[in-house]
Order: structure tokens, then sequence, then C-alpha cells
């Protein structure tokens, strides 16, 4: 079976390529159309093709050029005109489409398509935001939801017919667990005495560094907390705030390469994740990919991971006394840390494998090729 995996602006490389090759590994010849991904290396292929067509001249701009996304848009139609003309696979698999009241006009008929909602709405759509997820979902024969959260909100409130929905989760980022090369934890984060809690991920309003900071001012000195990935967002009064903690504060707000990940994984003790609002997060399953005793927002999918597998700890949203209190609580229990570090190994070798969901996904292919 032919397949060819759209992600034109490589919005979410780890997951294009462990699902390509989790695809190829079962038989598949899977090809990923994309474009360069400017903010530092992305997965090798291993076992299909990757056609890097998309954004060609401003990626070559660099990711800081004056008037890169301008260039980048006037690149948008061309490029999907001729993606249009030169797809020719058994089954389209859209991850992302970058500009959907474009986009959707310029999918090509009659072959079956897919598309990954990774995300469905914002907390409160408006009217418009509802019509255009409308349009676009509505435009494919089959629309995978990686939470029953997710599925029930492309039924309930985009409208999408419920036989196109399907609920197929999210792997377990366990490539990174078996990287070959992987680097040493970074100067800035070196020589560590105490219990280590981990935020890991794009710094946004949206995923709690704020209630994080309170929650962990809430602790007893002894731990550290450390806030790591790129910063989308001002820091400025979430450093200052973090200054006021007993315990201490590390930052490292830079984008983090792959190879950079297992040793930052390994030495935290527990994984946290204060989102606001979330359909669901690729942090997540990394952690469950090393192990991680995890504390989680009830936010999106996050309740499925905690009420199926039992896999993390689970905690109001924005309430810093709770997550104060989980934390507090595991860093001082090793054996409460291990019993649910074991849970979510067995999740990332089971539900949340690769190899499961690329035998789920294949299913679908054919259901809809058929």
């Amino acid at each position: 079976m032919r397949i060819q995996q759209i992600d034109p602006s490589a919005f979410t490389p780890p997951y294009d390529h462990a699902l390509c090759r989790a695809l190829a590994a079962r038989g598949a010849d899977v090809e990923l159309i994309t474009s360069e991904f400017l903010y530092g290396p992305a997965p090798e292929a291993d076992g299909y093709e990757v056609s890097r067509d998309f954004y060609r001249r401003s990626a070559k701009r660099g990711l800081d050029a004056r008037g890169r996304r301008l260039f980048k848009f006037a690149e948008h139609l061309p490029d999907m005109v001729r993606l249009r003309r030169e797809l020719e696979a058994d089954v389209i698999h859209y991850q992302w489409l970058t500009v959907p009241s474009i986009d959707t006009a310029l999918l090509p008929p009659n072959r079956p398509r897919v598309m990954t909602a990774h995300y469905v709405l914002p907390p409160e759509p408006t009217s418009r935001q509802i019509k255009t997820a409308h349009r676009m979902f509505s435009k494919m024969d089959a629309v995978i939801s990686h939470t029953e959260v997710g599925a029930e909100r492309l039924r309930d409130v985009v409208g999408v017919e419920p036989e196109r929905v399907h609920v197929i989760p999210h792997g377990a980022f366990d490539y990174l667990a078996e990287l070959e090369d992987p680097q040493p934890l970074p100067p800035e984060l070196k020589g560590a005495e105490g219990p280590v809690i981990l935020f890991f991920g794009l710094l946004r309003p949206y995923k709690g560094v704020d209630v994080l900071i309170e929650a962990f001012s809430r602790l007893d000195e002894g731990a550290e907390l450390w806030i790591v990935g790129n910063a989308r967002m001002d820091l400025t009064e979430l450093m200052a705030a973090a200054e006021k903690a007993p315990g201490r504060v590390r930052w490292l707000p830079r984008f983090i390469e792959d190879n950079e990940i297992p040793a930052i994984m390994r030495r935290a003790d527990v994984l946290t994740l204060p989102y606001k609002d979330a359909e669901m997060s690729g942090v997540l399953y990394a952690g469950l990919a090393f192990g991680k005793p995890m504390v989680l927002s009830n936010v999106g999918g996050f309740a499925e991971v905690v009420e199926k597998y039992e896999a993390a700890e689970l905690v109001p949203p924005e309430d810093s006394e709770a997550l104060a209190a989980s934390l507090s609580r595991l860093v001082g229990d090793e054996a409460a840390r291990a019993q649910l570090a074991g849970k979510a190994t067995a999740a990332a070798s089971g539900p949340f494998s690769w190899s499961t969901i690329a035998g789920q996904t294949l299913d679908l292919y054919r259901e809809i090729g058929a």
C-alpha cells in the first residue's frame, strides 16, 4: 500500500516520523511530504521517503529572516497546487493543513483522504472557527482523534459524521529512549543533588508555568524545578516569581534537540504537565517512553491516560494547591514514583506502542480505500 503523509509546515516532526517509520516497518510504502524543520535537526528517515517540497525558498532564508512568514505565505498556494498534481498514493494522510480556507479547495479528487485532528478547537470557539473546522474535517473520508474527548468534540461540536471519526492513540516517543548518541546534561542543569521536578516543552501561556511556579513555591526546600523548552512568551514575570520560591528553579529556555532529551528526562524524578488547556501533548508521550512518574492537569484527553492505564496522577487545572500536594507526595515517596513508572512503561509498550498504532492506522486505510 502506497501512503503519502502531508505536514506542509512541519508542525509535528516527531509524530510524523514516528508514524511513518512504524507504517514502513509493517510493509507500507510511505512518503512524508513536508518542509525543512528550521528549529533544529528532525528525526532521520528510516525505511520511508521524505520530500521537503514546501517553502523551499523561504526555508533557505533562515528562521530569523525578515519577512519570512510573508515569503512562506507567497509560496504556499503554488506549493499546494503542485502537491495536488503530484499526489499518487492509495491513501493521502494529512497531519495538518496550514491555511485551511485555501487548502480545502485544493485536495486531490478521487483519492481516499485521512486527517489527524491534532487540535480540534480552542476551549471557547467562535462560530467562524467551528465552520472552518467543519469545512476542513468534513472533506476527509476519515478523521483520527487521539482521544475520546477529541472524538466527541469532532462529532458534537464540529459536526463531523460519527462514522468518519476514529480514535487511534498517539504513540509513545520510544525512539528518544533508544538514541545511539545521547548527549550529557546541559551545563545549566548539572549538579542537582535532590529530587528534580521537570516541566518540558514549548513555553506558552496555556501551559500553566505560572501555576507550576506557584505550586513549587509551596514545597519545602530540597527539590529543584527545571523549566526546559523554547520560549514563545515573555518570561520576565515568571522568572521573578520563581526567584521567590524556597527551592531552586533552573531555566533552559531554548530549543532542545532530540539527543539532549534522554539525559534531561532520565535525571528528572517527576514530570509535570500543568496545562490550562490542551487536547493532548507530545511531552506526555515522551514521559511514557522514559517511564516517568507524571502529574497532569485534567484537561483534554489527559484523564484517559490516568483512568484507563493509571499511568499518571491527575489534578484540576489551575489549582496550584492540588498540584503542590501531588508533587510534594511524589517527591517524597520513592515507592509511589516507582509504581507510576511501571504503569507508564507498560502503557508505552502496549496500547501506546507505534507497532500497535501503525496496525490500527493501516486497518483504517484499508477500510476507506476498499
